[in-house]
């Protein structure tokens, strides 16, 4: 199984790109991973919220395949401990799926096609992180799910 995060827009802030860098060096150690960033909207101001999702929502579906299983980071998905979130990966490696595509959406969050698209929705918490600050939380969880099912020391419990 592959996973693959996709984002929308850059990261800007060099002190979240250099975590990411930790992370995305360590995770292709464990499984096949990519982070694709999905360009921001030109002329976004010139747009309604709805507008801007919808547009976003058009270029995450043009990134995924049929066969992909599509999870969102949504503040209303569910919450699962870093165990629980290893499990749920262990699981989805074992059933067969090619790739598994997480999906850090937009300032406004996905468009009703992507929620419609979309085989469910997790929240890696109840408090609100900034967009590229999620990119850094996700990939530390990535890489912990993947040191537990491991059993090595990087989680304690």
């Amino acid at each position: 199984m592959r996973i693959c995060l996709l984002v929308i827009g850059k990261t800007d802030e060099a002190y979240l790109q250099k975590g990411l860098e930790v992370f995305l060096k360590r995770i292709p150690h464990y499984i096949s991973f990519e982070m694709k960033a999905i360009p921001d909207i030109k002329n976004s101001k010139n747009l309604s919220e709805d507008q801007q999702k919808e547009k976003e929502g058009e270029l995450i579906l043009q990134q995924l395949t049929t066969s992909d299983e599509l999870f969102l980071l949504d503040e209303q998905g569910m919450e699962a401990s870093s165990v629980e979130f290893a499990r749920f990966l262990e699981k989805k490696m074992v059933s067969g799926i090619k790739r598994l595509v997480f999906v850090i959406g937009g300032p406004y969050g996905f468009s009703g096609s992507v929620y419609s698209r979309a085989n469910g929705k997790m929240s890696l918490s109840k408090m609100t992180f900034s967009h590229q600050m999620v990119r850094l939380i996700f990939l530390e969880q990535l890489y912990r799910a993947m040191t537990i099912l491991k059993g090595e020391p990087y989680h304690h419990q």
